[in-house]
């Protein structure tokens, strides 16, 4: 018969296990890249300051920042993990990177999207395709034919024509 602290003890390994199993976005069959999590959220100063720091310049088509006007490039609530994610692409690369689209209005909803902070826009560049599509797995079409690559910390790279759209599910191995 089994006594309670050592039953005890295997329920608590058995906890701890599972946990580790089913955990979101960190648990080996807990879904990782496909459960919302509770994020850190930037202004889009403190983003702003990530991405100088990092080398990484922006546009907008309108030349402004507001969150509101779908002509302008905002940062504002951008995950923390999607600006890490961006440092690490670039420091990765070694290539020119400029985000030409942020948290503003104007694109697509749902959970993963630019408004909640989990995307951001690049520009194309000879450099940073040959990286995209040399190092990262091709993991088919979007809906909308997009060509999908998923690196290897599973975030998605969608290549939209004129530029990267990044969802970022994690910092990239920050």
């Amino acid at each position: 018969m089994v006594t309670r602290p050592r039953l005890r003890s295997a329920l608590t390994a058995l906890a701890l296990v599972l946990g580790a199993l089913f955990a979101p976005g960190i648990g080996v069959l807990g879904g990782g890249a496909t459960e919302a999590q509770a994020v850190t959220k930037l202004t889009h100063a403190q983003a702003t300051s990530r991405f100088s720091s990092s080398g990484i310049t922006w546009s907008s088509s309108g030349g402004c920042s507001n969150r509101n006007n779908p002509t302008c490039t905002s940062f504002d609530q951008l995950n923390l993990a999607s600006a890490q994610g961006a440092q690490t692409l670039k420091s990765a690369t070694g290539c020119a990177l400029r985000i030409t689209g942020g948290t503003e209005t104007g694109h697509a909803g749902g959970t993963y999207s630019h408004w909640n902070g989990y995307k951001l826009d690049f520009a194309k560049s000879t450099c940073v395709n040959n990286y995209v599509t040399g190092t990262f797995t091709y993991i088919g079409t979007r809906g909308d034919g997009a060509r999908q690559y998923q690196s290897g910390s599973g975030n998605i790279y969608a290549d939209e024509g004129n530029h990267w759209d990044v969802t970022y599910y994690n910092c990239g191995g920050c």
